[in-house]
């Protein structure tokens, strides 16, 4: 949801992937261009691209380098990206972890207070019930942020 917007404020043209129910949602976000996975294979609609951005691993990642222009770039949140892979791809790809920091989640929170990005809660959870939160969260298809309240 925030790498979308990211993007979009930064002036790339932002092509997304996401079930159809979600079409309208993600060009709200800034997504210039929307393909519905469940009805088109993206490798086969995309080619070209500077960067893609990986959050969901394995067969998805795959299918990815089709689409980068030669020199591009795979980042992946989820899983480190094939050293052979790149090679064939005559791209780069890397995996990027990042540690919450004070300043980083202070600056997104004044984003959110401003407007100038926007967030969606799927479903808030008493602290209690961390358990069912963490399994909403691996089913992988919710829409928004899961939050769990703690006070």
């Amino acid at each position: 949801m925030f790498a979308v917007q990211f993007a979009h404020q930064n002036g790339a043209k932002v092509i997304a992937t996401c079930s159809a129910d979600n079409v309208e949602f993600v060009k709200s976000l800034g997504a210039d261009e929307v393909l519905d996975y469940k009805a088109v294979r993206f490798e086969e609609d995309v080619s070209g691209v500077d960067v893609v951005l990986d959050t969901q691993g394995g067969d998805t990642q795959e299918r990815s380098w089709e689409t980068l222009k030669s020199g591009g770039i795979l980042v992946s949140v989820v899983s480190p990206p094939s050293e052979d892979k790149a090679a064939e791809a005559n791209a780069k790809g890397v995996m990027v972890q990042i540690a919450a920091n004070k300043a980083l989640l202070t600056e997104i929170a004044e984003m959110l207070d401003a407007g100038t990005i926007k967030t969606e809660i799927a479903k808030t959870f008493p602290l209690s019930e961390a358990r069912q939160a963490q399994d909403l969260s691996q089913i992988g298809h919710t829409r928004g942020k899961i939050v769990l309240q703690i006070a």
